[in-house]
């Protein structure tokens, strides 16, 4: 079996296919955590969990969304709507189903897309900001944190360092960076969330950079690690072009029990029980 720890199966987006992709997910058995990014895409996270036995959510506000900012990715391409967390509006959704809720965030930094009319350092400043509430609020509920992190290791570093952590610390999402960054992750508590990237071949013209993603993946201590689709983002190598579901953290696993010299059902297993250890109320 295999928790995707990291997906957004409720945007409205994927409602026309909603239920095909729920379908092909439980044909193999997975559990899925509906990760939000705003108010609404945490509470139909929330609600649709609600209808589901092998559903949870995480509840939050995305540093993208602290600031309109035109993202620009392979699969999307819009203008972000402007939000900050809310603290008593979480309260509320997490009392929709608290035994549903099982992380908080997407929550982090993003010094990677940024307004065009905001000064870095206002906008990081605000970024860390409402990660700390987004901290607070996990603390109080005893819940793991969900964090982003892109192009902004060192600040997050220095940032996790300085304020309390709630007992189960969380993970990276979609994973990225270099060892040196990964050992302090690792030291604070923390898992590594790792997606379909890890199965894109070492590019051309930086072929270091995946050859330092894999290296992290052989060295890391292998009860740390858990999988993730960031569907409908970020779709294997092996389904570039199409849109990434919940089952395709199947080739996440093959590539990592590769990397490790495990065999995919032996790593399938200990990744299955490092998310149920993190994400304690996945029953």
């Amino acid at each position: 079996m295999i928790i995707d720890t990291h997906c957004h199966i409720q945007f409205k987006g994927q409602d026309a296919e909603r239920d095909a992709i729920i379908a092909r997910g439980r044909e193999r058995g997975l559990i899925l955590n509906l990760v939000g990014t705003q108010k609404d895409t945490s509470k139909r996270g929330v609600e649709l969990a609600m209808k589901h036995d092998d559903m949870y959510a995480s509840i939050g506000t995305h540093p993208n969304h602290l600031f309109p900012t035109h993202i620009d990715e392979e699969e999307s391409h819009f203008i972000s709507r402007e939000e900050d967390f809310d603290a008593a509006y979480y309260e509320e959704v997490f009392a929709l189903a608290p035994h549903k809720v099982i992380g908080v965030g997407e929550c982090g930094l993003d010094l990677f897309h940024l307004p065009s009319d905001v000064p870095l350092e206002t906008v990081l400043a605000k970024q860390k900001e409402v990660f700390k509430k987004h901290v607070a609020f996990a603390v109080a509920h005893d819940l793991p944190l969900v964090i982003h992190v892109r192009d902004a290791h060192d600040h997050m570093i220095e940032l996790l360092k300085q304020i309390e952590l709630p007992k189960h610390r969380g993970t990276i999402h979609c994973y990225t960076g270099n060892w040196a960054f990964a050992q302090e992750y690792l030291k604070l508590g923390f898992y590594l969330g790792f997606t379909g990237v890890i199965t894109f071949p070492a590019k051309k013209t930086n072929p270091a950079q995946q050859e330092s993603l894999w290296e992290v993946i052989r060295n890391m201590p292998e009860d740390r690690i858990v999988v993730e689709t960031d569907a409908p983002y970020l779709a294997p190598q092996k389904f570039r072009g199409e849109r990434c579901e919940p089952w395709m953290t199947e080739e996440c696993v093959k590539k990592i029990a590769e990397l490790r010299g495990k065999s995919a059902k032996e790593m399938e297993q200990i990744i299955f029980t490092n998310t149920k250890r993190l994400f304690y109320k996945i029953k």
